[in-house]
């Protein structure tokens, strides 16, 4: 529902957001959880401009679990709140700079799933791998997930240590195919009771809002021990968060009608609403012999295959109940364009091909101090910019103590 709080006239009397291109002016409004050294117990708090607003008068709790779990009327009715206390003419309240503050995750995550809802990615990946048949027969009909890893969910910039395992038989080891993916996570609201689906129409009122998401993959490790069941190893070891969690009310104005799917979808998960969300999502990676990051792709998650209530209607399709902060990741964002690829294994074509940050830097997969840094923002004709932040990881060296007693090749 677009209201007030997305006048683009609106103006705030924290006067640094109102400039524009920034991420966080007060047409957003993100949400997340703080603590500084001054006062180390953790609070909810607001973005706005480079600064952070000590929301705990209307968001109580260590956590964002409580209000993840109102309905969506209290939580449109807290954003009109809080955008009534931070417009030009509103009696101005202490502020904290982010970089005095430690972002915590938003909220204490029971599960995780991961979806697969890119087709530009799942064709990419299965030319790779299966050129003569790349797009699985059941693609078109269903929305691809696996139950992930919760607690290895990070938030960004956490250090990402690569992890060891199976790279063969009889091969243990620090992997040599340690890859990001670029994904939008999605915070789950009001959840449903055991045995009783949500219908796609009602998808809506269950998100709170949405994330940058880093789900990092070791290739080598994920297709050794993949068949028959899955992701495990190659995929648990960790999952980085942006801190903000931008309200699924904030991107109102960038809604949008999905793409038309050739082959029609079951009625379950028809929809008639605009359930697609322009969001332009972008990659960095810095190396320790670069001074600044080097953009390597850029891709729409409007050219998602589907959309985040999809994903909800067909999660909860068997009963399967949600939670309040739950978190679902979309899986890689990728476009149809070479350059648009989520991550290093569609834009190196598996290693075969360099990818080149400069002159004399080039990469097929990470190593070991690179920095991945994803960004993301919303943009329309009418209404202001919205940004993400980032959401930022830096490769760690294996644990060498895992190692012991290893037979491997390395």
């Amino acid at each position: 529902m677009i209201d007030e709080t997305h006048d683009p006239g609106l103006t705030s009397w924290v006067e640094p957001a109102n400039e524009p291109g920034i991420d966080f002016p007060i047409q957003n409004l993100p949400l997340g959880i703080f603590r500084t050294r001054e006062n180390p117990t953790p609070r909810a708090g607001i973005a706005i401009g480079d600064f952070v607003l000590d929301a705990s008068e209307w968001i109580p709790g260590t956590t964002l679990d409580g209000y993840m779990a109102l309905p969506q009327s209290d939580r449109r009715d807290i954003r009109h709140r809080i955008s009534r206390a931070l417009e030009k003419g509103a009696v101005t309240r202490g502020l904290l700079s982010q970089t005095d503050c430690e972002m915590l995750l938003p909220g204490t995550i029971g599960d995780y799933t991961d979806f697969y809802a890119s087709i530009h990615h799942a064709r990419a990946v299965g030319s790779i791998f299966r050129p003569e048949n790349p797009l699985l027969p059941n693609y078109k009909h269903v929305p691809i997930g696996y139950h992930g890893r919760a607690s290895s969910v990070v938030v960004s910039g956490t250090g990402v240590r690569r992890p060891s395992g199976q790279l063969g038989a009889g091969i243990f080891g620090p992997t040599q195919q340690l890859d990001y993916e670029l994904e939008l996570g999605a915070w789950v609201g009001p959840g449903n009771a055991l045995g009783e689906p949500i219908p796609i129409s009602h998808a809506d009122r269950h998100i709170v809002g949405v994330c940058l998401l880093n789900d990092w993959s070791a290739r080598d490790i994920q297709r050794w021990e993949y068949q028959p069941l899955g992701p495990f190893l190659g995929k648990n070891f960790c999952t980085s968060a942006s801190p903000w969690l931008v309200t699924w009310e904030a991107l109102a104005p960038f809604r949008t009608t999905p793409a038309e799917h050739e082959t029609p979808v079951l009625p379950y998960l028809q929809s008639a609403g605009a359930d697609a969300l322009t969001i332009t999502l972008e990659v960095f990676i810095r190396t320790q012999d670069l001074g600044e990051p080097v953009q390597v792709s850029s891709a729409s998650f409007r050219d998602m295959y589907w959309t985040i209530p999809q994903m909800i209607a067909h999660h909860t399709s068997n009963g399967c109940p949600l939670r309040p902060c739950d978190l679902l990741g979309s899986g890689t964002v990728s476009g149809s364009d070479g350059n648009a690829g989520g991550c290093l294994l569609e834009l190196t074509r598996n290693g075969s091909k360099v990818l080149q940050l400069t002159a004399s830097v080039r990469r097929c997969y990470l190593e070991d101090g690179d920095e991945v840094i994803l960004r993301g923002y919303c943009n329309a004709s009418g209404f202001r910019r919205i940004g993400f932040g980032v959401c930022s990881g830096r490769i760690l060296t294996a644990c060498m103590e895992s190692l012991a007693g290893r037979r491997d090749a390395f």
